[in-house]
């Protein structure tokens, strides 16, 4: 292989003499620092993908936070339909189960997290769902009453008319 100092680098990645160069030979002593260059090289590189494999592996987990981000918003949306007066058990325990998930996920446990975060927007459907359902029956109740006042106020009107 004949090179020049200027490009030994192309060396180690093509045999074929590199256009323009002076031909010259390579000693030996270069021959082994080229080929611990290389080593070094390699080692860096896998050392590297290693570090960001480990540090990957170390960060916080999208899915985990995913999940604790939709059980945040369940447990918002039963505040805001009523779910503190008509359901604060489980309220209550949907906060308890979105602290302890929120706790697990920043201590790098992704399946309790997980596991809570899904129990916990369970629990604040379960109070948004016992709020609507008092809605519900509340409204349908004072439609019943209007019902019967209708009737009362038909019923007076008829008997009057005849």
């Amino acid at each position: 292989m004949r090179l020049t100092h200027r490009f030994v680098a192309r060396a180690c990645v093509s045999d074929e003499p590199v256009a323009g160069a002076r031909p010259q030979s390579i000693s030996p002593i270069t021959k082994g620092t080229l080929s611990m260059h290389t080593r070094y090289l390699k080692l860096t590189g896998a050392a590297i993908a290693l570090n960001v494999i480990v540090t990957a592996a170390y960060a916080s987990n999208p899915v985990p936070d995913e999940t604790i981000a939709v059980a945040k918003a369940a447990v918002q949306r039963a505040e805001q339909s009523g779910a503190p007066q008509a359901a604060p058990v489980e309220l209550a325990s949907a906060r308890d189960k979105l602290a302890r998930a929120e706790k697990a996920n920043a201590d790098h446990r992704a399946k309790p997290a997980i596991a809570l975060a899904n129990q916990a927007n369970i629990d604040a459907q379960v109070a948004e769902a016992t709020a609507q359902k008092e809605r519900a029956a509340k409204a349908a109740a004072e439609f019943d009453a209007s019902m019967a006042t209708l009737r009362r106020e038909s019923n007076r009107n008829s008997t009057g008319n005849q």
